[in-house]
């Protein structure tokens, strides 16, 4: 005080204050609370008094020191501010020491916020002011709309605490999340704050020191359209907080019996309890109260609805009957008139036989045969020597509930009922329930599968094991049937779903993977009391640990591994039947999934692929040779296809607009299975479902929706098989029209379509879907992830069943070969002449041979081939004239001669001359020199001298000699010249 007054208008503030407080009245313990103050770096508080309101008292409690930051109070105790010590809570009150409870929800307790949040994609907008969480008495329920509701809660921690709840979160519809943001602006992880889809689940997370914003989100995106289930959370309860100075009353349906209690419990069946119970109450002999109830209820009537029937156990002489009973815990009264009363018990009769792999003790109970043995369900048998026992389980009576399935009942309000499931000999049934919103559940937990020896090796098979059963709804509105895969033992998914009523009718689905540890059947009535049902037949679930055999089958009798009783065929072999003797396959095919028994396992593949190693499956090397009609042929390459693609389809929108897409993964072909397929997985929960093939779907929302990047659900397989690659539109039954895909032009090139089927069937789709991809050479497409789906079936498909893709793409063009290219020679200029290749348009290839380069030859130009060609005929033009020339005179000469020798026959008729000589030879002249010798030189006087002397001497016998050789001589001048 004195630092007060050392100024002087501390001073003024103080006289005033206490001028004011004079005027007021004491106050008590009624108007005002304790508070401790923050803590200080020594981890030292004070105890301070803070009134409830301003300005009504004065004279409060000085403040004094508080008790250590790290002090905390036990379950059951709260902490007496007055005393500053912990202290027992009272009877029909509740604490948690160091935490806050939160179980009432008939309103948003204080602390808790919810709102709505807008999800708008480009110009559609919802409003979702209304969209926020419902308080429901026992429980909150979020939104079912197209909306985000957030649920929040701040608390200020002391020391590191947890958080847990209560929540049923059946339908994958909604996107439920659960995410902590302390005072650092630090949130939990996004891969850990997506809640698992399930019936019920605690669910605890660890929070830190300091200021944390506790916040739970959901998000509806029906894309169906169908009624959403919401998200119902109750049961909040946070620790870490350093001590609570309250405990809470019990809320009505528990109590508290005994002090220091750090919960309330229930009351049972038939009692009741109002706020801060210390005792539950019994109900009137007319009333009735379920477990937990804050009031009793008049009991109804009896009707039919109210009871079951079921077949007991076989008793010790193997007969069994037909009994009634009432509905648990009991509710109606079958006192009152026109109540129903229970049927008497049926007839004694013969127990049917134990299911395959069961045999009948002398109790006339069933018990499993032991390994390595077998039964039809009444005697174990050892399997013969060079054979193994097919395991599985296979339930097609039912006198007693199998000790691995389990009935339940689950409702909205987190009750639970052991009847809902029935035996009834040659079915099991689901019983009467009182509530539309009722859940019966059936539930098959499996440990584990595991492959007969015989096929153990083969590392490429897909069907790890295979469930089947037989079931039938009778309904008499719009009921629904579920079958769900328990995944990694945390949640269920959906695997397919029935509306209405389904005739008795057989469904399969395939295992591939150990990770799927349970099945559920779960069956919801369309309305209260009435007589909708659901039957199941049998099931018969393959290849399962622990699981027994109704036969063996034959293993090959072969070498193999020390102590193994059982051989496998070799790949690509068959099993003679009632044999163990192993015969090949014809070429090219492979065999069918299970043991191959028989000429008829050995299934042709396609054409175009080739059958594996193992035999197991027929494959494509992404490679493809073709022929024209015109006989030439074409090599396709299609590795730069083969890693796996995804493409997405065009937006898609909810009823309110919200957006989705559909995802398709392709892995068009390869070499070896295992590399071959696309992969789809639901992240939606942590778990996640995950689907492999050739070709699968999954569904896309917008990274807007949560807070990572790809959001997917509901993943299907649409091809786990190649059927074949062709060019043809049909193959097996499935069809590729040509309108679904039209040409822009006149294509040059035929589409080649690679075919697929799924094995996974499901009620709409009862043969398996399949898929065709059109392969279309366009070389223009530089990308290689060019995708259409045909313009009247948006989502690919227009019968849900079959689904057809057109991949545009270089890379579906054939190789180009030599006949593709074309070559244009230049004309020789200076000397060179160039020869270039171009590619003939339009071209309809890619890779392969390349362009040749350009070719650069020596070459004569014209002017040279000009001027030769004028020589050469002007020298043979003069030949020919001097040729001439000389012809001409011979035959003048010759002409004179024979003129002469006329001349010279005396003028007598048929009498010719005699010749001077015989040696006058060609081209010479005797006359001629004879006449002309003055004319001569001296040594052709002296010729023509000597040859007369010798023409004297040889002068011809006969004229007629000469005669004809001279004619001979002009005419063949005649000819020459």
């Amino acid at each position: 005080m004195q630092g007060v007054l050392t100024h002087p208008s501390h001073f003024v503030l103080w006289l005033l204050f206490a001028l004011t407080s004079a005027d007021l009245p004491m106050c008590k313990e009624s108007d005002y609370h304790f508070e401790y103050t923050e803590c200080d770096v020594l981890g030292s508080r004070w105890r301070v008094a803070v009134p409830n309101k301003a300005d009504i008292c004065t004279g409060l409690p000085d403040p004094v020191k508080g008790t250590q930051c790290t002090f905390s109070c036990s379950d059951g105790e709260f902490l007496d501010m007055q005393l500053q010590e912990c202290q027992k809570c009272a009877a029909g009150t509740y604490s948690l020491g160091t935490g806050v409870a939160f179980d009432e929800w008939d309103s948003l307790p204080t602390g808790f916020v919810t709102h709505g949040e807008t999800v708008n994609y480009g110009d559609v907008h919802t409003d979702c002011s209304n969209s926020t969480w419902t308080p429901q008495g026992d429980y909150i329920a979020s939104n079912t709309d197209e909306c985000t509701a957030v649920l929040s809660y701040a608390v200020s921690l002391k020391k590191a605490g947890s958080v847990s709840f209560e929540y049923f979160y059946p339908d994958n519809s909604i996107y439920f999340e659960f995410f902590v943001q302390n005072d650092k602006c630090q949130s939990t992880d996004s891969e850990n704050r997506w809640m698992k889809i399930s019936d019920s689940n605690w669910s605890k997370y660890t929070l830190n020191n300091g200021n944390n914003v506790l916040f739970w989100r959901t998000t509806t995106y029906s894309l169906q359209g169908t009624v959403v289930k919401p998200v119902l959370l109750r049961n909040i309860a946070i620790l870490g907080v350093a001590y609570t100075s309250e405990c809470f009353y019990c809320k009505p349906g528990t109590y508290s019996a005994k002090p220091g209690s750090a919960h309330c419990a229930p009351c049972p069946a038939d009692t009741y309890s109002t706020k801060g119970a210390t005792v539950c109450h019994q109900c009137e002999p007319d009333k009735y109260a379920e477990a937990g109830s804050g009031s009793c209820k008049p009991r109804p009537a009896c009707t039919n609805s109210d009871y079951f029937y079921t077949h007991t156990p076989c008793d010790s002489e193997g007969k069994t009957q037909v009994m009634y009973k009432w509905i648990e815990p009991k509710i109606c009264n079958e006192t009152i008139d026109g109540a129903a009363t229970l049927p008497a018990s049926g007839e004694r009769q013969t127990c049917p036989p134990c299911n395959p792999g069961f045999f009948v003790t002398n109790s006339s109970n069933c018990e499993p045969c032991a390994d390595g043995f077998f039964s039809n369900g009444t005697a174990c048998a050892e399997c013969p020597v060079g054979t193994e026992p097919v395991v599985g389980f296979e339930y097609k009576w039912w006198n007693t509930m199998p000790s691995n399935m389990k009935s339940s009942m689950y409702k909205q309000e987190f009750s639970r009922s052991d009847y809902a499931w029935e035996v009834a000999g040659e079915y099991v049934y689901t019983t009467p329930g009182d509530q539309d919103t009722d859940y019966l559940m059936l539930t098959l937990h499996v440990p584990g599968y595991r492959l007969p020896q015989s096929v153990a090796k083969d590392s490429e098979r897909k069907e790890l094991s295979r469930i089947t059963f037989v079931f039938e709804t009778v309904c008499s509105a719009d009921c629904s049937f579920y079958f769900l895969a328990g995944y990694n033992q945390l949640n269920n998914e959906l695997v397919e779903q029935w509306k209405g009523s389904s005739r008795k009718q057989s469904y399969s689905y395939l295992i591939q993977s150990n990770s799927t540890v349970s099945f559920t059947w779960t069956f919801q009535r369309a309305e209260k009391y009435s007589a909708d049902v659901a039957k199941i037949y049998s099931i018969h679930i393959t290849n399962v640990v622990g699981g027994v055999a109704s036969h063996c089958q034959r293993c090959a009798l072969s070498s193999s591994e020390p102590g193994s009783d059982c051989v496998p065929c070799p790949p690509g072999h068959y099993m003679v039947n009632g044999t163990g003797v192993c015969r090949s396959c014809p070429p090219n095919t492979f065999i069918r999934a299970g043991q191959p028994v028989g000429e008829a396992a050995c299934v042709e593949c396609g054409p175009n692929t080739k059958t594996n190693q193992a035999h197991s499956a027929c494959l494509s090397d992404c490679k493809l040779d073709l022929w024209t009609r015109e006989g030439a042929q074409l090599q396709y390459d299609f590795s730069p296809l083969a890693n796996v693609t995804g493409f997405y389809s065009s937006p898609r929108f909810t009823s309110k607009g919200l957006r989705y897409f559909l995802r398709f993964n392709v892995g068009l072909c390869g070499k070896e299975v295992r590399k071959v397929p696309a992969t789809c997985v639901g992240n939606v929960t942590e778990s996640g479902r995950e689907v492999k093939g050739y070709v699968c779907q999954s569904t896309v929302v917008p990274s807007e929706i949560r807070s990572q990047s790809v959001v997917s659900s509901q993943p299907f397989l649409i091809g786990d098989s190649l059927i074949g690659v062709t060019t043809v539109t049909i193959l097996n039954g499935i069809s590729s029209p040509e309108w679904l895909f039209p040409h822009s032009s006149v294509a040059a090139l035929s589409d080649v379509i690679f075919y697929y089927k799924s094995s996974e069937t499901t009620q709409a789709c009862k043969q398996g879907r399949s898929a065709t991809i059109r392969l279309r050479c366009n070389p223009t497409v530089t990308a290689k992830d060019q995708f259409t789906l045909p313009s009247n079936c948006s989502e690919g498909t227009c019968d849900g069943c079959t689904f057809h893709f057109l991949w545009q793409s270089q890379h579906a063009c054939p190789l180009c070969t030599k006949h593709h290219y074309r070559e244009i020679v230049s004309a020789c200029v200076q000397g060179i002449q160039r020869t270039t290749y171009v590619w003939q348009q339009p071209l309809w290839c890619y890779g392969g041979e390349t362009l040749p380069p350009l070719k650069v030859n020596a070459c004569v130009t014209l002017d040279f081939w000009l001027k030769f060609g004028v020589s050469v005929g002007t020298i043979a033009a003069v030949l020919l004239i001097s040729i001439s020339c000389y012809f001409w005179k011979k035959t003048r000469k010759l002409q004179y001669k024979y003129s002469k020798l006329m001349m010279t026959s005396g003028g007598k008729e048929c009498e010719l001359p005699t010749a001077d000589s015989c040696a006058i030879m060609e081209g010479e002249d005797a006359e001629d020199d004879l006449v002309d010798l003055t004319k001569k030189s001296f040594f052709t006087k002296i010729r023509s001298f000597s040859r007369e002397r010798h023409l004297q001497c040889c002068k011809l016998t006969s004229f007629d000699f000469l005669l004809k050789e001279l004619a001979g001589k002009v005419a063949f001048l005649n000819v020459a010249g």
